[in-house]
């Protein structure tokens, strides 16, 4: 299978500015190409992940990928939808461009890293307008999509002059850096085939660039990728933990994980296929659910990582806390209900954590022999949670019943 062909196996590829061009490029040559990442924030999201892997995908084939931080881009703002993005100052934009970068090199440290503000700060209004604005008619670009979609509510010329900021990064690019091919989401298609025609009219039409994007992933419910119902899935695991992200990915349905497999994943395509046949035989085992979150908690955050999401996720599911190390126990802690305390009472604790809505349905789950504190059965109502008693003299669990769990944690 050659290049082209996994990269449309994956659904990795929704647009291509000419096939022929790409063909040879991805299949035959050797090049360099890039995809550009605005620091908008300071972490990137799981959506992000898709570039990254494709990214990944044609650096072992042989391609040199070229990473384009956008600190000049990131202060103009790429059109949204429904309305302007609020502007960053310099200073945030180029704080978080270190970020992005630093977390993209994890994934690609072998990359040629670039930011765009680096040559776009350096030109004058005068230069803008007569050396690239000249290049661009007014009705080629109301005509591209992103534009077309904010006529009815207004766009500012800020951003309606990000296609062109964006165009010149690739010229940039390809008289400096050779570089041949440019991907994006589907959504940027507008920016890209914009950049092609001022390669075209400054460079020729005999140059040998191509524009290729990917479909935006989504979710087949209608619900939107990367959202969980604690906010967005970000890849720094201090705004998603490992532990959340593979609860994420191992919740994926039926419908969905074929696509997620391909798209989000760098395994062979034979093990896909198996893990595929596996799931169409056994969904109920979600062996490919497994697969995917394994894999993607391991490529974002490290084996450590995945093992301690792993023990945890057992340990959640089986009520069997003894074995977490200390690490572990500060995810738990964040997972469940909880609450800090020096001593407490049992009464307050089970109010606390919500495992009780009354001191009186706290007593009566007392008396039925409902509540546990690390395995001990609680008898008395006047029961002292003591720091002696919890695991690493830092965290207990309490329990009502067989499921529903809280955990204090002893200052």
């Amino acid at each position: 299978m050659t290049l082209y062909d996994k990269l449309i196996y994956r659904g990795l590829l929704k647009d291509v500015s000419n096939q022929e061009k790409a063909k040879k490029l991805l299949n035959d040559d050797k090049v360099a190409f890039y995809c550009g990442f605005d620091p908008t924030g300071t972490s990137l999201t799981i959506g992000h992940l898709v570039q990254i892997v494709r990214m990944k995908l044609l650096e072992k084939h042989g391609h040199t990928p070229v990473v384009l931080i956008g600190g000049a881009t990131g202060l103009i703002g790429d059109p949204k939808e429904t309305e302007e993005r609020k502007l960053l100052t310099l200073e945030e934009s180029l704080k978080n461009a270190v970020a992005i970068e630093n977390q993209i090199k994890y994934f690609l440290p072998k990359a040629v890293y670039v930011n765009n503000y680096d040559w776009t700060k350096d030109i004058d209004m005068i230069t803008f307008l007569r050396d690239y604005g000249k290049h661009f008619n007014v009705n080629y670009m109301l005509a591209k999509e992103t534009v077309q979609k904010r006529l009815s509510t207004g766009i500012s010329y800020t951003e309606f002059s990000y296609m062109i900021l964006q165009s010149i990064d690739w010229l940039n690019l390809y008289q400096k850096h050779q570089v041949k091919i440019q991907f994006g989401g589907s959504d940027q298609w507008g920016n890209l085939t914009a950049g092609l025609e001022l390669l075209r009219k400054v460079v020729g039409d005999n140059n040998d660039a191509v524009a290729l994007s990917s479909p935006l992933l989504t979710k087949s419910d209608g619900g939107k990728f990367g959202k969980s119902e604690s906010g967005t899935i970000w890849l720094d695991e201090n705004l998603t933990s490992p532990y959340e992200l593979y609860q994420y990915f191992y919740n994926t349905s039926d419908a969905d994980i074929e696509t997620y497999l391909k798209v989000l994943t760098l395994f062979e395509e034979e093990t896909i296929e198996i893990l595929i046949n596996e799931h169409h035989q056994k969904p109920e085992k979600r062996l490919a659910q497994k697969a995917l979150a394994e894999s993607l908690v391991e490529l974002i955050h490290g084996e450590k990582a995945l093992k301690e999401a792993i023990n945890v996720s057992e340990a959640l599911f089986t009520g069997a806390f003894d074995n977490l190390t200390i690490s572990e126990w500060e995810i738990v802690f964040k997972v469940l209900d909880s609450s800090i305390i020096d001593e407490e009472n049992i009464l307050t604790i089970l109010n606390q954590t919500k495992l009780a809505s009354s001191n009186r349905e706290a007593r009566q789950f007392i008396s039925s022999g409902a509540i546990t504190v690390n395995d001990f059965k609680v008898t008395k109502i006047d029961y002292l949670l003591k720091k002696e008693a919890a695991y690493y003299e830092t965290y207990s669990v309490v329990r009502r019943g067989k499921k529903r769990y809280a955990i204090v944690k002893f200052r």
